[in-house]
């Protein structure tokens, strides 16, 4: 018992503690010290050792899947066509990007059949655009054409970013959605009808382009440094996942490629696709900086709207001339 300090004396006289209980916290604190993973709680503005991010950051750009996967996820994410995923991941996502022109020809090139049918049973120039812009609305299950009327209702609420895209995420479409639709169709339809009055050829490569004008505006909204809008959904899931040398790959190859396709119509029928081609692409883009401006980034609604804007804006430099 007299080895042993009272409270009292303890409190009363700190100094009267026994030499040897001194020196007992020293090693721990020098311990604590040296040791690495305490180095940063006590010296957390130390240079060299920034505080670490809450979150991994993305690499610049995914690694690419098999070209295989890359074509399935293409036709399983922008078409209602039979074919089955087998990857949803980013890699995928990187090739599957790639791979969206060739979901634009298939649908514009079924478009392009289903119009060359009634018109050659009868049904006439105007009967053969309606249903040529009908078709890429039923291989979509109307996707695009619900995303085009979405981001038309929340940019033109003129509300903050938060608030327009709720209301972009309503199940309802408001006065612009309607609008927007209205007469990007009658666009469509009215430069569908013009082609397919010059010769089924005309229209069906009209359709061909725009096609594929529209899913390479998607290519392009993919690409390294488009931020997504919302956390989730398909904006998320493909944001970021192209690199820039690989879209403008891609681009480039749909512009050459509407361009060679129109030679047999003369030389300058190959110059107006080409253009038609960079005026869809030109013409995506625009709308793409406005919605990274307003909302912040790319959502699946704002792919939609640029897939309708570059097909109708093709369509439309189409019947020029």
């Amino acid at each position: 018992m007299d080895t042993t300090p009272e409270p009292p004396q303890s409190r009363s006289q700190p100094s009267a503690r026994p030499p040897e209980a001194e020196p007992e916290p020293e090693p721990q604190s020098e311990s604590a010290e040296n040791s690495g993973p305490c180095e940063e709680p006590e010296h957390p503005d130390r240079p060299g050792h920034p505080p670490r991010p809450a979150y991994d950051p993305p690499p610049a750009h995914a690694p690419r899947a098999p070209w295989a996967d890359g074509i399935r996820f293409a036709f399983g994410t922008l078409t209602v066509l039979p074919v089955r995923g087998t990857r949803w991941d980013r890699e995928a996502a990187h090739a599957g990007m790639l791979c969206a022109p060739l979901a634009g020809l298939t649908v514009g090139l079924c478009a392009a059949a289903v119009g060359g049918v009634l018109l050659f049973l009868g049904g006439g120039a105007l009967l053969a655009a309606v249903a040529t812009a009908a078709i890429p609305a039923v291989l979509t299950r109307g996707l695009h054409l619900d995303g085009l009327a979405d981001t038309a209702d929340g940019l033109g609420s003129g509300k903050p970013a938060e608030d327009a895209l709720r209301i972009m995420k309503r199940s309802d479409i408001g006065p612009f959605g309607v609008i927007t639709l209205l007469f990007v169709l009658l666009g469509q339809v009215a430069a569908l009808a013009q082609l397919y009055g010059q010769s089924w050829a005309h229209g069906a490569v009209g359709a061909a382009v725009a096609g594929v004008a529209a899913r390479c505006a998607l290519t392009l909204a993919a690409r390294v440094g488009v931020p997504a809008a919302r956390p989730e959904g398909l904006g998320a899931a493909v944001a970021g996942a192209v690199p820039w040398r690989s879209a403008g790959v891609v681009a480039a190859a749909v512009v050459v490629g509407c361009a060679v396709v129109a030679i047999p119509f003369g030389p300058y029928a190959t110059v107006r696709h080409a253009f038609a081609a960079l005026a869809a692409l030109a013409a995506a883009e625009l709308l793409l900086h406005h919605c990274r401006r307003r909302l912040g980034g790319v959502t699946g609604d704002v792919f939609g709207a640029l897939a309708e804007t570059a097909a109708t804006m093709a369509l439309v430099v189409l019947t020029f001339g």
